[in-house]
């Protein structure tokens, strides 16, 4: 389903995607990453949705029909090595920042910090090119949110 879009996406010097590309492409970063410690809860889900919702200014719906369409983008990608480095040359900085952020809401959105969530995180974040000051940050204002 999504064949044309992981080709373009993983060329070796990708165009920038267009708006929706780019929405799906992160939305589907942010399902991987709540996928990544095997057990993909509701809670995790309608994060995303929330997130995406936010992010995009998307109706409710609109924001799930964009995760399930990430859900099975996802579930094609290449590993996330080479996913998340075709996203950072198809993405601006100022987007890929955010991200972070939004994979750290969705992180925390069990309450469980889990190891293999937290490690795909810290790696995607650099594959990202974000740095490990400004993914702290990220992750900080995440965890305010859920305390608050």
């Amino acid at each position: 389903m999504f064949a044309d879009f992981l080709t373009r996406l993983i060329q070796p010097e990708p165009d920038q995607l267009p708006d929706r590309d780019a929405r799906l492409a992160l939305a589907a970063l942010l399902v991987r990453i709540a996928r990544s410690d095997g057990e993909y809860a509701h809670e995790e889900a309608e994060r995303i949705d929330r997130i995406l919702a936010s992010r995009y200014a998307l109706a409710p719906a609109e924001a799930e029909t964009l995760r399930h369409d990430a859900e099975k983008l996802e579930a094609e990608a290449p590993d996330t090595v080479r996913f998340t480095r075709a996203i950072k040359d198809a993405v601006p900085y100022e987007e890929r920042e955010g991200v972070v952020e939004a994979l750290w809401d969705v992180v925390l959105a069990d309450g469980i910090r889990d190891e293999e969530e937290d490690g795909l995180l810290r790696l995607v974040a650099n594959l990202l090119g974000v740095n490990d000051r400004d993914s702290a940050l990220a992750r900080q204002r995440a965890e305010r949110r859920q305390d608050g």
